[in-house]
């Protein structure tokens, strides 16, 4: 089996599996008990945190939340600050942002999007242009989920700040983190990053938030971290995320050659008759979305996976949608959007891999095609 749908979930790194499983067996304590087997654990996670922050923040700066995914993380930020005035977003944003934002709506916030060119970049002007005296909130996503489109976080939030000092000003880092080369700035006060896509196991993520910014919890109970997030932590796969990032960052600049290399063989290789690529040259190397115009995508989809291959249609968490709202808002027309698929990579994939996937992927394509003619 080729694996190419990274972007929804990695496989597990298994030295970091490694390096934690004690946590799950031998010093599976609570780490809030008052024992000192309880505080050992404590002490594995405390390491964590600031092992996880110091990758892209300034440990004086910024601290940390764990979650159990980047969704959480994406909705704890939101709630916790688009609270009054306006809520300025884009229509590029993951469904976690975006589906907080319709909830806010009802909730009587005034929510405000601004457009995407067709890559899935954000329209910095028209996002600029909607922030004023009154908004409390901005959220940009920083990769693209879907098209890899990569947006500069750090001069937009230079920029909003410039506009409004008072907006708070956050960004959905799950696909950045540990792939890209990135330190937060002082303009970032929160950012959202996940395990799962970066070699940890699911049900671990974390919200970075800079310290002068108080959250407001989404869970209550036990007051653990902080009193921002209660409930027994997670301490195996915390650990197992900061092993698993440790790793990654360690090894940022050739993993991103590997990607780019896996990337450009698709772009090259795949038909031109058939294929359009959506994904912008500097996008994200890690993602790249393709249309087969006038094939349906999940046909294409299942021909594919019965040959060996897993791919994409796009997001997996709006997987049920026919046709995506961000390739949409890039400007497609639905036979476009009909006939997306997204192949992304990993550290693990191989250019052996992805000449193999190409074939078949052609192959499918054409057999496809010939059916519905």
């Amino acid at each position: 089996m080729i694996y190419l749908d990274n972007a929804a979930t990695t496989r597990p790194d298994q030295d970091a599996v490694r390096g934690a499983l004690s946590l799950l067996n031998e010093e599976f304590y609570n780490p809030s008990a008052l024992y000192k087997e309880g505080f050992s654990a404590h002490k594995r996670l405390e390491e964590a945190r600031k092992s996880i922050l110091s990758h892209v923040a300034d440990v004086q700066k910024y601290s940390l939340v764990f979650t159990s995914c980047g969704s959480e993380a994406d909705n704890q930020a939101i709630f916790s600050f688009a609270r009054r005035g306006n809520f300025v977003t884009t229509e590029g944003e993951h469904a976690a942002v975006y589906q907080a934002a319709q909830e806010l709506s009802r909730r009587g916030v005034e929510v405000r999007f601004a457009r995407l060119d067709r890559f899935g970049r954000a329209d910095e002007a028209d996002l600029l242009r909607l922030v004023d005296e009154n908004t409390s909130l901005v959220s940009a996503i920083h990769v693209n989920n879907e098209t890899g489109a990569i947006n500069d976080i750090a001069s937009l939030a230079k920029k909003v700040k410039a506009k409004n000092p008072r907006t708070v000003f956050h960004s959905d880092g799950v696909q950045a983190f540990g792939k890209l080369p990135f330190r937060m700035t002082d303009g970032i006060d929160l950012y959202s990053v996940s395990a799962h896509k970066i070699g940890g196991v699911r049900g671990a993520g974390a919200l970075i938030y800079a310290k002068n910014r108080k959250l407001s919890p989404v869970i209550f109970g036990g007051g653990q971290e902080g009193g921002y997030r209660s409930g027994t932590e997670n301490t195996f796969a915390a650990v197992q995320f900061s092993l698993a990032a440790e790793k990654k960052f360690k090894n940022i600049e050739p993993d991103m050659q590997k990607a780019r290399r896996c990337n450009a063989l698709f772009r090259e290789t795949l038909h031109k008759n058939i294929f359009s690529v959506l994904s912008a040259e500097d996008a994200s190397p890690y993602i790249l979305c393709i249309s087969a115009k006038g094939l349906r995508g999940e046909v294409l989809l299942h021909m594919i996976n019965d040959r060996g291959v897993i791919v994409g249609t796009g997001s997996a968490c709006s997987s049920r949608n026919r046709f995506s709202r961000v390739i949409l808002a890039c400007g497609a027309d639905e036979r476009t959007a009909d006939g997306i698929l997204r192949i992304s990579f990993s550290a693990e994939t191989t250019e052996g891999e992805c000449a193999e996937a190409a074939r078949i992927i052609n192959e499918c394509a054409d057999t496809l095609a010939e059916k519905t003619k």
